[in-house]
């Protein structure tokens, strides 16, 4: 009897540094995806090839992780720690790729393809890591921890690309970014080999069909489809949107000061929402934040007025995220979260595309840019509404396996 209670607290001291490791991973994969954001036109210049090739280096994830999401999911419900151990090597192996011949784009693209094909098993599991791991009552500070790690890996990315570049050109940035993302790999592939504390059953094979007529995870998946539409949005275009209020200086600033407050609002809101089950509140509020932020934004061009608003938007908006993720958890249960986690990630994903491209359409007059993100914004409430306003409604049963 001990001995197991020596066990059990042995697992339960390990579950916060498997989720440091599996942070730590999820952060690289955003670093690595957005490695040349910063730089781009320097690094254009190097590899001989025009900005917008450059920009194909990070366009390519999104457009891998809407075509592997879904498969990815279920190998994660299935084979859980086979399939984060080859998520994890696909991005240590290509960030190693990228190290050969960083002034190459035939070699940066070889790394990303491969960093990308990982970043569905490193994302799409989020919450079973959480589930498997963490008692209930945690696993909403879980989600919320693995998802701030998104963000801040983006920061990173944003923040370190310039003064990297310019200490050392791309061998430096690339070299250095190479290391949390290799130590990251090893880590994760190391720490899976921890017995999980609830493990969930692997014999039960549940089929994606359940996704198709589950209201509430299509629900859940429009609000991704806004919440991170939006965010690919302003961070792709507020530069331009700014250009014609003469203030475009202060548009990566903002962005960070938009990115930042995500990472606070994902840390302190889903688990204090989760534990008063106010989750479909804390979305609405968050969509009514953004629209007012967008018409904010285009009555008044201050720097500090809409750092104010980017941040207030940010906060509010980026921790959406985990509210929907730990949402799915306790609606998907155990055998599903890979597929759950996958279908609301690749409506992320499709939103960050179309909404990028329909703002492009309207980019050339600032106010009709706003406002069509603030629409966007409103239309999500309706939505955000066919939502149950306490989780406690309750899950749905699971299918027959092979249905």
């Amino acid at each position: 009897m001990a001995e197991r209670a020596d066990s059990v607290a042995t697992l339960s001291m390990s579950r916060w540094a498997i989720l440091g490791a599996y942070a730590l991973l999820a952060a690289a994969t955003q670093l690595l995806w957005l490695t040349f954001a910063a730089v781009d036109t320097q690094t254009a210049k190097v590899m001989n090839v025009d900005v917008g090739t450059v920009g194909d280096l990070a366009a390519i994830f999104p457009g891998v992780y809407i075509v592997l999401a879904l498969p990815t999911g279920r190998w994660l419900d299935m084979r859980f720690e086979q399939a984060l151990s080859i998520g994890a090597l696909l991005t240590g192996a290509g960030a190693v790729i990228r190290i050969v011949y960083p002034t190459s784009f035939a070699w940066q693209l070889g790394g990303q393809l491969v960093i990308a094909a990982g970043q569905p098993l490193v994302l799409n599991s989020i919450t079973k890591v959480a589930a498997r791991y963490f008692p209930a009552g945690e696993r909403a500070t879980a989600i919320s921890i693995g998802t701030a790690a998104l963000f801040i890996g983006i920061l990173a990315a944003v923040l370190s690309g310039g003064p990297l570049f310019s200490a050392g050109g791309l061998p430096l940035l690339i070299g250095i970014e190479a290391i949390p993302s290799v130590l990251a790999a090893a880590l994760v592939v190391v720490a899976l080999r921890t017995r999980p504390t609830f493990p969930d059953d692997p014999a039960v094979s549940v089929s994606l069909r359940w996704l198709t007529h589950d209201r509430f995870m299509w629900v859940l998946a429009g609000l991704v489809f806004i919440g991170m539409g939006t965010y690919n949005a302003v961070a792709t275009y507020l530069q331009p949107v700014l250009d014609h209020f003469d203030e475009a200086y202060a548009a990566g600033n903002l962005i960070a000061v938009m990115t930042l407050a995500g990472v606070f609002g994902a840390a302190l809101l889903p688990t204090a929402v989760a534990s008063r089950d106010r989750r479909r509140a804390m979305l609405i509020s968050a969509l009514a934040v953004s629209a007012l932020a967008f018409v904010a934004m285009a009555l008044n061009h201050n720097v500090i007025w809409l750092g104010a608003w980017l941040f207030l938007d940010g906060f509010v908006l980026l921790a959406s995220l985990p509210v929907v993720l730990d949402w799915s958890e306790v609606h998907a249960g155990p055998e599903r979260q890979g597929a759950a986690v996958g279908f609301l990630m690749m409506a992320g994903n499709l939103g960050g595309l179309v909404l990028v491209l329909a703002t492009q359409v309207v980019i050339g007059n600032p106010y009709l840019a706003l406002g069509l993100l603030a629409v966007v914004a409103v239309a999500g409430v309706p939505v955000a509404l066919r939502l149950p306003a306490r989780a406690g409604a309750g899950r749905e049963p699971l299918p027959v396996p092979g249905s």
